[in-house]
């Protein structure tokens, strides 16, 4: 049973509450200790970071048993990393050598941590609590309101065919708060799924029915939520020659409201449901502001890569269900060589859009993947071209980025080409995810909690996918050098950031996470959103620019925001604290690979499984 339900530990929560009131008490005014809130693995990197208001030189630190107030390991603090943000002295406090399982608190001077647990179980269950937010997220059928929504979804537009000519593309996942739905990110989410069962199947469960409700149907979640992905896809791709890329625009937000009593009628048309973008590779936009689009591979490489991956996962399951993904990947990915280039989203009140400028990882993916599918040489020679062509993600290392400028944010086909391909061609593909970790651990290295991540809108997305960069190529090399790194990702996500907080929605129960999102659900109904990854801290000039940004209670950690970034648990700060359907989707991928490392599960080659 999945740690944070498990009554079992209701002795040892009560333990840690305890403990984090003993944190508040015992700090002083200027002095903070940030942890992982989800507890460490016994052989992972353990690290603490203490933070200072003021310049404060300290020599040593304590890991103490929660239990029995028992000091059980004494470190050195190393170096003062100076400021940072709002701290003006920080420390790196190193634990990993302590490997024994139990509760426990870090105490640096004055200064005493939140209990956390060190446990191979630390991580157990948690890619499927992530999957309650995605099923929270379906449009059609939502199992988490027991109800319909956007059935009537939607008429075309820009297509080969009448304006408003009626198409059937109802089911799907809402992108954010709003409801939207890009083909982009539903995708890049319905291949991270996929991909965290082949690559994990281990860790996850079967407690719900293909339609959300709970139920067991011999299926694991995570592929029927995969298959709720790719179901859509296939409706947003119904033949060779057509090809859709998003569902609805901006003129969605209309303030909040429950998608189940969400009017079809914000300015799109009475009762036609809502517009279909028809992919042409041209710009788009029916009101003041229109998108940059080249081309159509971005958006065909997505298509090519998930349908691909879907038949490898049904090839046993369901063979008909198999070869008609096989047959979509086929069409997907000539539809993507006809017309290289970028399909953005389509914005048309608003400015804001995804700016998406690369497609040549997109596109490397879908050859790699097929390439797994039919051993086609011709298919691995592209990849391989491809690869050339965008060796490092170009944010990585970088100061700033557009919204969603190079996306996905770590790309998939280095890995899955260099998991079949051996000597120099697989060196030069680990090269490359090395090249980009490098340039990240060149920032990174410079501050006590190891960010060398921007942050733009959706940090935190950026953040999880870089943890999985830094796994993937860890899994390739055999290279440990860039662990701590990797480590100081997934725990900035827990809580080991500035401002102490967990940015998943109710994991771990016990923690500080986020309670007032930007979310129609939570807002108005006080819904739980579990599992959710909200978008993450933002620079404070972003903050400071963006438009309808208004904070509606007092900012609780008004002491932790700086001129460099800001957060705020506050659901009109749309910027820090809205959930993603895509980011929360790519931590399924990170917390499976974690889990799985965790309970010493070795992560099995492509190429081994096809042997």
């Amino acid at each position: 049973m999945p740690i944070y339900l498990n009554l079992k530990k209701i002795t040892l929560l009560c333990v840690m509450a305890a403990t984090w009131a003993k944190a508040s008490a015992a700090e002083d005014a200027t002095a903070w200790i940030r942890i992982n809130q989800l507890g460490y693995a016994p052989r992972s990197v353990k690290v603490a970071v203490w933070v200072s208001k003021s310049e404060t030189h300290l020599t040593s630190f304590e890991l103490v048993d929660t239990r029995t107030s028992r000091i059980v390991f004494k470190g050195k603090a190393g170096k003062d990393f100076g400021s940072y943000g709002p701290f003006k002295s920080a420390y790196r406090l190193n634990f990993s050598k302590y490997m024994l399982p139990g509760s426990f608190y870090v105490k640096a001077g004055s200064a005493v941590s939140p209990a956390f647990e060190i446990t191979r179980n630390a991580y157990r269950g948690s890619g499927d609590f992530t999957l309650r937010y995605l099923r929270q997220q379906r449009s059609g059928f939502n199992p988490f309101l027991n109800d319909s929504c956007h059935t009537k979804d939607g008429y075309i537009i820009y297509g080969p065919v009448p304006e408003k000519t009626h198409i059937d593309v109802s089911g799907g996942w809402h992108d954010a708060t709003d409801y939207l739905q890009y083909v982009t990110t539903s995708a890049n989410a319905t291949y991270h799924l996929l991909a965290a069962y082949r690559d994990f199947p281990a860790v996850f469960s079967d407690s719900h029915l293909a339609n959300g409700k709970e139920g067991k149907n011999r299926i694991p979640d995570v592929i029927d939520e995969g298959t709720w992905g790719l179901d859509w896809l296939l409706k947003m791709h119904p033949k060779p020659e057509w090809m859709f890329n998003q569902l609805a625009d901006d003129r969605d937000h209309a303030g909040f409201r429950l998608p189940n009593k969400d009017s079809v009628d914000y300015g799109y048309g009475k009762g036609n449901g809502r517009p279909v973008y028809f992919l042409t590779g041209k710009p788009q936009g029916l009101g003041k502001y229109k998108n940059r689009a080249t081309g159509t591979a971005s958006t065909a490489g997505k298509f090519t890569s998930a349908f691909a991956l879907g038949a490898e996962i049904y090839h046993k399951r369901n063979q008909a269900f198999a070869s008609l993904l096989e047959q979509k990947a086929f069409t997907a990915y000539a539809y993507g060589l006809k017309k290289p280039g970028v399909a953005q989203t389509a914005p048309d009140t608003a400015p804001y859009f995804y700016e998406e400028d690369n497609w040549t990882d997109d596109m490397e993916l879908a050859a790699a993947a097929l390439y797994q599918m039919t051993k086609n040489g011709q298919y691995l020679n592209q990849a391989i071209s491809y690869s050339k062509q965008e060796p490092v993600t170009p944010w990585m290392g970088a100061d700033t980025a557009r919204h969603y400028q190079w996306y996905p944010f770590h790309n998939f086909g280095h890995y899955e080409i260099a998991e079949v391909t051996q000597g120099s061609r697989r060196a030069t593909l680990i090269g490359y995810y090395k090249e980009g970790i490098e340039r990240v651990w060149r920032k990174a290295s410079k501050n006590a909690f190891y960010r060398g991540v921007p942050f733009i809108w959706c940090s935190n997305n950026l953040t999880v996918s870089f943890a999985i960069q830094c796994y993937l190529y860890r899994q390739l090399s055999g290279d440990r050098t860039y662990e701590p790194l990797e480590a100081a990702c997934f725990d900035w996500l827990f809580g080991c950031n500035p401002w102490g907080k967990s940015m998943v929605y109710g994991l771990p129960a016990n923690g500080d996470t986020p309670r007032d999102p930007h979310s129609s659900l939570s807002h108005l109904n006080h819904y739980p959103l579990d599992g959710a990854l909200v978008d993450g801290p933002v620079y404070t000039t972003i903050f400071k620019s963006l438009k309808g940004l208004e904070l509606h209670s007092p900012d609780a950690y008004h002491e932790f925001q700086s001129d460099l970034a800001v957060y705020h648990d506050d659901y009109g700060d749309y910027s820090t604290n809205e959930p993603t359907m895509d980011g929360t989707a790519t931590l399924v991928y990170l917390l499976a690979a974690k889990e799985n490392e965790a309970l010493g599960s070795k992560h099995t080659s492509i190429l081994k499984k096809r042997n």
